[in-house]
């Protein structure tokens, strides 16, 4: 009598997922000055030169990155050698379910950074508080007035130098209370 040896069962392979692209590939590609690093929170961070920033924005844009989140900026003020602010743009892709941060690094008496309006049009009201608040100019956008505060305000209360106090202020349009 012979016995049988059982055959072990083969579990059926899975086939390969396919990779997808992701749209941050063409933009490696297309933009090798561009340093690409992933942040704390682990999205996706694009370190791009204020001299091309519209045109790398342009780029994210037709790569995927179809909405427009925010834009902000960071006051560095004596923590870090180099440039004192960074303006933060954020871009997301429905489709890749991507989340793209683009830093611009400026500095100077008055910063500045191109203006992304025509790209996004949605970053209109964010650039003009980014300007009223940290007195950052946008070159090149159709509105650059005060968003926020009253027209006769004096200097940036988001930039680190600016005084803390109590500063009483009468907006134009309000009356004091009794």
């Amino acid at each position: 009598m012979t016995e049988e040896t059982p055959v072990p069962e083969i579990a059926a392979e899975e086939p390969p997922k396919p990779v997808l692209p992701t749209p941050l590939d063409g933009l490696a590609e297309a933009f090798p000055d561009v340093i690409f690093e992933t942040s704390a929170a682990g999205q996706n961070v694009a370190r791009v030169d204020a001299s091309h920033l519209v045109e790398f924005a342009q780029a994210a844009r037709d790569a995927g990155f179809e909405m427009f989140v925010d834009v902000t900026a960071v006051d560095y003020y004596r923590q870090r050698p180099g440039p004192r602010y960074d303006v933060v743009v954020g871009l997301l892709s429905l489709q890749h379910n991507a989340r793209l941060r683009i830093r611009v690094a400026v500095d100077g008496d008055v910063p500045a950074a191109p203006s992304i309006t025509r790209v996004y049009p949605g970053a209109n009201f964010y650039e003009r508080e980014v300007y009223d608040l940290f007195g950052i100019d946008f070159t090149g956008h159709p509105d650059l007035t005060r968003i926020m505060l009253p027209d006769d305000w004096e200097g940036h209360p988001l930039r680190k130098d600016t005084p803390v106090g109590s500063v009483p202020i009468q907006f134009r349009g309000t009356h004091k209370v009794q």
